[in-house]
């Protein structure tokens, strides 16, 4: 964990700085206000926010388990305020959330969907998979031609699993 920064799960006073981290990416589609404060309401014990000393969000990963796969960790969305880029921060969350969430609520892999030209995503996420010895399967999700609007890349899905760490997590905390 990049010093000075704590992980935390969200709250609805996030959902507005969550948002404004959204929009100033430039590479995540971007969804309503709206939808982040039902993320940080609804979804808070499958999301992660990265606080700075002034307990003020720097970064987020939103996610949610997938209820035809109650063990799998669907990763929404990640992203970092440009001026905590080039710490780690992103994987720190990752591996944060996923440990916290193999712990209370028992998954053992991760998915998440990625456009080809996404190249931070495309790294963190293969980075994970090695960093945990973890199978790592990809195929298109979504072809471009689903989406109504024109241009939109197709959407890659990362299978990561099963994470061992996060099976061995899960296991330890069983009854």
């Amino acid at each position: 964990m990049p010093e000075g920064l704590k992980l935390d799960a969200p709250r609805l006073e996030d959902g507005a700085a969550i948002w404004r981290i959204a929009r100033d990416s430039k590479t995540l589609d971007l969804n309503s206000s709206y939808s982040y404060l039902l993320w940080c309401r609804d979804f808070a014990d499958t999301s992660v926010v990265a606080r700075d000393a002034a307990g003020e969000p720097v970064g987020f990963v939103t996610g949610y388990l997938r209820p035809q796969s109650p063990l799998t960790l669907v990763v929404w969305q990640v992203a970092v305020d440009e001026a905590q880029r080039g710490r780690g921060l992103a994987a720190a969350m990752l591996d944060g959330l996923t440990l916290r969430v193999a712990e209370d609520l028992g998954i053992d892999g991760i998915e998440t969907t990625i456009t080809p030209d996404n190249t931070p995503s495309n790294r963190l996420f293969t980075s994970y998979a090695e960093r945990h010895g973890a199978a790592l399967e990809r195929e298109v999700l979504f072809d471009a031609g689903v989406f109504p609007e024109e241009g939109h890349e197709p959407e890659v899905l990362y299978r990561i699993g099963p994470v061992a760490a996060l099976t061995e997590r899960r296991a330890a905390n069983r009854p």
